[in-house]
């Protein structure tokens, strides 16, 4: 009984713990925008464009266990999207959100159907061809795309009521369509769609055995990392007001990766870490080295890795575990039990008591 009781308040507080830490966040992510430079609160917008799509791609590679380095091709079509309907048909900003989100999941249903007979390096070289040749097709898709010039549209202009700049207005905006995007992530990975994904990741027979369909799920976790992907690239639009082929070569899949990598696998928050390690690090190594900043980038992607091979997310994680278990080795209460506590069935078990289920020893024994 006091086993449960002590299980149950230690969920209890951990439950306490993370709503305060998200009230915290919510509290930091609300005052930034009124505490921080205009050109501070772009480089937070960006981040939180990024999150988005890292949170798509965290899906596919992180819970689904796939690779993939054309991330970038999805969220240029996301981007394009956005840029082609308010310059050729002059809609509503708003109005390019689901357009450029429907159109990304099912581009990612139609690439997800001939990549389930690939995996590993076979699957990688795949995604990465269609991040190499979207951007030579985009430039010869001229009318629509306005070739190598590129399309430049009007950015999102904060209401009168609002009182906002528009650096202020755009990051909220942002910031409600990225906590959106997360946990339509979150509450994703805890349906049954999510757990399918966490077993074909972990052991495709076994959840062959199960009843999981192995092609449905593969093919959905492409649909659901593309649709995100289309998502940022729309938001993008709205923040950065022109796109261009240039602007998603494959440098940018390839970087997408890297941030997720960095910012952790599998982790409902590595997408914000990896996404501030993107938007952030290039702008350090730039001030490094001027002449040579992708070789500090590489550096730092290095040292990082080297001081936290499960990525930042599990830096946090670890710097948890290490200070809770200095807490208990210092605290006399954990190593010396109350005398006056009823014991427990565990606690009154002789040390060398065989385990349940095993076999009872014999007389010679």
């Amino acid at each position: 009984m006091s086993t449960i009781v002590a299980t149950l308040g230690t969920d209890r507080a951990r439950r306490l713990r993370v709503a305060l830490a998200a009230l915290l966040g919510a509290g930091v992510a609300v005052g930034a925008p009124f505490y921080f430079a205009p050109f501070q609160v772009f480089q937070l917008t960006m981040v939180l464009v990024y999150a988005v799509a890292l949170a798509g791609l965290n899906l596919l590679v992180g819970f689904g266990g796939q690779i993939s380095l054309g991330h970038g091709a999805f969220f240029a079509a996301g981007a394009y999207t956005a840029a082609v309907m308010l310059d050729r048909y002059d809609t509503g900003h708003l109005a390019t959100l689901p357009v450029a989100a429907g159109g990304c999941f099912l581009l990612g249903l139609g690439f997800g159907v001939p990549a389930l007979r690939l995996r590993g390096l076979y699957l990688a070289l795949v995604t990465l061809s269609f991040a190499v040749f979207l951007p030579p097709l985009l430039k010869r898709l001229e009318p629509v795309t306005g070739g190598s010039m590129g399309l430049t549209v009007d950015k999102l202009q904060p209401p009168v009521w609002s009182g906002l700049a528009e650096d202020q207005w755009m990051y909220f905006v942002v910031l409600a369509v990225t906590a959106a995007a997360l946990l339509l992530a979150r509450n994703l990975l805890r349906s049954r769609v999510g757990r399918a994904l966490l077993a074909v990741r972990d052991n495709e027979s076994a959840a062959e055995v199960m009843g999981v369909r192995l092609s449905l799920h593969k093919t959905l976790a492409f649909a659901w990392s593309a649709l995100f992907a289309g998502v940022s690239g729309c938001v993008y639009t709205w923040v950065i007001g022109f796109v261009s082929p240039d602007s998603f070569s494959f440098v940018l899949s390839i970087t997408l990766l890297a941030g997720l990598v960095v910012g952790g696998l599998a982790s409902l928050y590595g997408p914000l870490l990896g996404a501030a390690f993107v938007v952030y690090v290039p702008s350090v190594a730039q001030d490094i080295s001027e002449a040579a900043p992708g070789v500090v980038f590489g550096l730092l992607i290095i040292a990082v890795m080297f001081v936290a091979p499960t990525g930042l997310a599990g830096l946090a994680g670890r710097a948890r575990g290490a200070a809770a278990g200095r807490l208990n080795r210092t605290a006399p209460g954990d190593l010396t039990p109350d005398p006056s506590a009823p014991l427990t069935s565990a606690d009154s078990a002789p040390v060398d008591a065989e385990p349940v289920g095993a076999s009872p020893r014999t007389e010679k024994e």
